[in-house]
């Protein structure tokens, strides 16, 4: 950052922006993956799939459906308490929201992908690539910002505040 202080309204106004740029990275994917997941349930072959295909489905709908709300609430708490002068709330509100709704998206892809496994190849391969999908997303999205929240510094001085 510049030598300039930013005022604390200023600090707010830019967290609230990036929080729904964030936000809508996100929402598109979750939205058209929910579409995906609740059409499927209506084709003719999910009446002859097996109950694990059936729970894992029902469970990934369920996750796809949380990961929704999540993603969405900080746009209604911000259009709710903007005009409040609540601008901390709505970030602190909407950083939690959106690690939340991130948590039940990964959940709801490794569930997408052990899904089609399922049907492609079926058996132990299926979980495995489940377990794969889970571990990637995890780490993408979870262990790896954290593990670099610290040595954030030592990667490069010269990074500065958007």
């Amino acid at each position: 950052m510049s030598d300039i202080q930013e005022s604390e309204s200023r600090r707010l106004a830019r967290n609230v922006n990036e929080l729904l740029q964030e936000l809508r990275v996100a929402q598109a994917g979750v939205q058209i993956l929910f579409g995906f997941l609740l059409s499927i349930a209506f084709t003719e072959k999910y009446a002859t799939a097996s109950t694990f295909v059936r729970v894992t489905h029902m469970v990934t709908v369920l996750c796809a459906a949380a990961a929704v709300a999540l993603l969405t609430a900080p746009a209604a708490w911000h259009r709710m308490l903007f005009r409040q002068g609540r601008r901390e709330d709505v970030v602190a509100a909407g950083n939690t929201f959106l690690l939340a709704g991130l948590g039940f998206l990964a959940v709801a892809m490794t569930g997408t992908v052990l899904l089609l496994s399922e049907v492609v190849l079926g058996g132990w391969l299926a979980g495995l690539i489940g377990v794969l999908a889970l571990l990637v997303y995890g780490t993408l999205w979870f262990v790896m910002p954290v593990l670099t929240r610290d040595t954030s510094s030592k990667l490069g001085d010269d990074i500065t505040d958007v």
